[in-house]
């Protein structure tokens, strides 16, 4: 029996790792949570003020918003400055998507709170000034739209095909993303609850948009559980990488016997595998045959 590791591998997973981070989405989202902290100060005063179950749900989900840009800054802060830290076996990337999935968690919380602000309205409905919140509806809107233009980072460039498919596998920047965009429809339904209870008198509209906020907000925060809780259990065994390895080492009489696979960076990978071989095969001849696949960056093989 014989063992080896890619070696090449350590030094992509210490000195080049972070080359694989987004300092651009890291300044952006520090910008955005400022501004988010701001508008959210001004829409919780202003639903007080003027009696808005919509304005005030707008307002206190814009706060976890603001929470959870600082989040995704932070991560990709830490992320950058302990990347060349050894006692990370390997690198920090999953500091980013860890942080993904405590906004996917915030998320979810705050559809309960706009669930149980809603029923409270609904049941105890109050006098709301329509135009003075409508105002500061419209001005949240353009807040998050704004930020969402913002965070997407492309804006027609050549290489924007290449930023879009990082921003893809990025999850850390795809939970600020789903924040803003959750901000930004969620201002869209304020505006047209108070529309409908200003020009039609429908005042149950204000609450009712709350409550179909909070169902947009909590299937949205789903998909980016899924998707975190996927990197952070490594359950990547259904990823087509694994067939991918299985394709090229089993030939020639090569039998894995046991494969493991996990990811340590975006669309990176790193795999353990023990196979029986044919007399003559070496590990470096394994390595050859995985390193088609650039996505591999660190291999152990166990030949029996």
């Amino acid at each position: 029996m014989s063992t080896t590791q890619d070696s090449g591998a350590a030094d992509w997973l210490h000195s080049h790792d972070y080359d694989d981070g987004n300092p651009t989405a890291e300044r952006r989202t520090r910008l955005l949570m400022w501004l988010t902290l701001a508008t959210m100060v001004l829409e919780i005063a202003a639903g007080w003020w003027f009696n808005s179950m919509a304005l005030l749900a707008d307002g206190w989900h814009m706060s976890s918003h603001a929470l959870a840009l600082g989040l995704a800054a932070g991560a990709y802060a830490l992320a950058r400055r302990e990347a060349s830290d050894p006692r990370y076996a390997f690198g920090t990337w999953k500091i980013e998507v860890l942080a993904g999935f405590a906004s996917a968690v915030l998320l979810l919380a705050v559809a309960a709170l706009m669930v149980v602000g809603s029923f409270e309205r609904l049941l105890d409905p109050r006098p709301i000034h329509y135009v003075e919140a409508m105002a500061v509806a419209v001005l949240g809107l353009l807040v998050n739209l704004g930020s969402a233009w913002l965070l997407d980072g492309d804006h027609g460039h050549s290489h924007a095909h290449a930023h879009g498919h990082a921003h893809h596998h990025d999850l850390n920047l795809r939970s600020a993303q789903l924040h803003v965009l959750t901000d930004a429809v969620t201002s869209v339904l304020a505006i047209a609850a108070l529309g409908a209870g200003w020009w039609l008198g429908w005042a149950w509209m204000d609450p009712a948009m709350g409550l179909v906020g909070a169902v947009l907000v909590a299937l949205w925060s789903k998909g980016l559980i899924r998707d975190t809780a996927r990197v952070l259990l490594d359950r990547e065994m259904d990823h087509p990488v694994v067939a991918e390895i299985r394709e090229v080492v089993e030939v020639n009489g090569t039998r894995i016997t046991d494969l493991h696979v996990w990811r340590v960076g975006r669309e990176r990978f790193a795999c353990a595998i023990s196979l029986v071989a044919p007399p003559g095969l070496s590990a470096a001849e394994v390595h050859r045959r995985l390193a088609m696949h650039e996505e591999i960056v660190h291999a152990t093989i166990e030949l029996q």
